[in-house]
């Protein structure tokens, strides 16, 4: 109802005229009422049915995304280079145990003390080039990924081959191997060395194709352990199991159709023994589960099926430590 003072002649201060409007962005009136655009909208809508490109055949906008902007589309997330370790923890650990490995190391002109200061002793310690950037420069150097204000530019770890490894490695005394059937994800890789230090594993063995490289993003997952566990590059995953047999290893690998469960005490790990983990989706191959002394199962439920390789790799690699820790020390 007009006040009789109002001398817009029935206009609203959003609308052009007199008549049924939406009482907000279009002609005024009666507010919620449907009428035409006013100057500074449309009616109301159902959400997904606005007239822009993704809404103008009637269909609605798919859950997520916006109706009303077509010029989006999905950009496939970036990854840091092989070449590049990032994260406060591991490039310290880097910097400090492994400088010649170091080629660059790039700081945020935004990191403050303490950090800064002990990894820049470190780099001045190990004659480490270095150099303070802005943020927005290792955002390029590490896409995707929160490099917490620093990362640095590596160099390939030295190679460190089978034979050699096994002859100086002590005669007795318990040791654990873990050999890898083909990871190909870094992220489970970097969560198998991680674990594989915690549990005194001694070495990890990987195949030099069709798997995860010791690189970036598993020097970032491990949290720098890739750095002080050995990393055997190997040729042939079976061939190597047959190395570690006549080297005095006892052989098991993790398969899910095994008749034997890791838990009971049949199993019986031995002192010295290398731990085989099949690949994500097909497990342990057939030629190198053939090869192996010994399959056991993890016991599960529910109907998951099964367990992420990694998970999988650290519950066998604990089990043996629980029964060979005191001997280890």
């Amino acid at each position: 109802m007009n006040d009789k003072n109002d001398k817009s002649d029935g206009k609203n201060r959003f609308g052009k005229g007199k008549g049924k409007g939406n009482g907000v962005f279009g002609k005024s009136g009666v507010p919620g009422k449907p009428g035409k655009p006013g100057k500074f909208g449309k009616p109301f809508e159902k959400a997904g049915e606005r007239s822009g490109k993704a809404g103008q055949m009637g269909k609605k906008a798919p859950f997520g995304k916006r109706a009303d902007a077509p010029w989006r589309k999905d950009v496939p997330q970036r990854e840091p280079a092989d070449d590049v370790c990032w994260g406060r923890q591991p490039v310290l650990d880097l910097v400090r145990t492994a400088p010649g490995r170091c080629t660059k190391l790039v700081i945020a002109n935004n990191v403050r003390p303490p950090f800064l200061d002990e990894v820049v002793d470190a780099a001045r310690a190990g004659k480490i080039v270095y150099q303070m950037v802005a943020p927005e420069a290792l955002d390029g150097l590490c896409p995707g990924v929160r490099h917490q204000g620093v990362a640095c530019r590596v160099t390939e770890a030295k190679m460190v081959e089978l034979g050699s490894f096994l002859k100086g490695l002590p005669p007795d005394g318990p040791a654990l191997v873990v050999v890898l059937d083909h990871i190909e994800d870094p992220h489970n890789l970097g969560a198998i060395v991680r674990s594989a230090e915690a549990a005194g594993v001694v070495a990890v063995a990987y195949p030099k194709r069709r798997s995860a490289l010791p690189g970036g993003t598993v020097m970032k997952v491990s949290a720098g352990a890739a750095l002080r566990v050995p990393m055997i590059p190997v040729v042939n995953v079976a061939r190597t199991v047959e190395e570690l047999k006549e080297a005095g290893f006892w052989t098991v690998g993790l398969d899910n159709g095994a008749k034997t469960s890791l838990w009971e005490e049949s199993a019986g790990l031995q002192a010295r023994m290398a731990l085989v983990i099949g690949a994500e989706d097909e497990g342990l191959s057939r030629l190198v589960g053939e090869t192996c002394d010994q399959l056991l199962r993890i016991p599960i439920r529910g109907g998951v099926g099964s367990l992420n390789a990694s998970v999988a790799g650290a519950l066998g690699m604990f089990e043996w430590s629980k029964n060979h820790a005191k001997t280890q020390e």
